[in-house]
């Protein structure tokens, strides 16, 4: 709590400036506006902790109004809005397994898993030669996000990817 809003630490920097106190350089998203920004607090300072209410949701579908998934444990339906889900909602299946975080009974973030498999629908054709050393080509994957992957990767193939970061992580066995 920076202020009295909810904020999630983005980055923090631990400063020991010679002769001058310590302090810390945090880049802050406030967690109700969405707005990011940076600010100082001193090394022997307290902040307060957000209490953040985790949920494991399903995802049932996804429509023009959000997101919409069920509470895997009370079997409650809730709508996520484009603000909770942010630029992960094109990472978002249908019966996919997520951890949403909640503030005062409003879902503020969700997190992705760390691996999703994916099988790639559109990509340049496998260059002759191509090895795991070469450069990457754009890949589009069955959910409609494009990433880059090595260039013996085919189209047809079922690839691991990591949704947090949008990056190929190996072809899947």
């Amino acid at each position: 709590m920076i202020d009295g809003q909810p904020c999630r630490v983005m980055e923090f920097i631990h400063r020991t400036p010679g002769n001058l106190r310590a302090f810390v350089q945090l880049r802050l998203r406030n967690l109700v506006t969405g707005n990011t920004f940076e600010t100082r607090v001193s090394a022997t300072e307290y902040v307060d902790d957000a209490r953040l209410e985790t949920r494991e949701l399903q995802v049932l579908y996804r429509d023009e109004a959000g997101v919409h998934v069920m509470d895997t444990r009370s079997y409650e339906q809730y709508m996520l809005d484009h603000e909770a889900v942010g630029d992960q909602g094109p990472w978002l299946q249908p019966e996919m397994t997520v951890t949403a975080e909640w503030l005062d009974g409003h879902p503020i973030g969700i997190e992705l898993p760390a691996v999703m498999e994916l099988d790639i629908v559109e990509t340049p054709p496998v260059l002759r030669g191509a090895t795991k050393t070469a450069s990457t080509k754009p890949a589009t994957l069955s959910n409609g996000v494009t990433i880059q992957v090595p260039e013996f990767i085919a189209e047809g193939e079922r690839v691991r990817v990591n949704p947090r970061e949008g990056v190929y992580l190996e072809r899947a066995k």
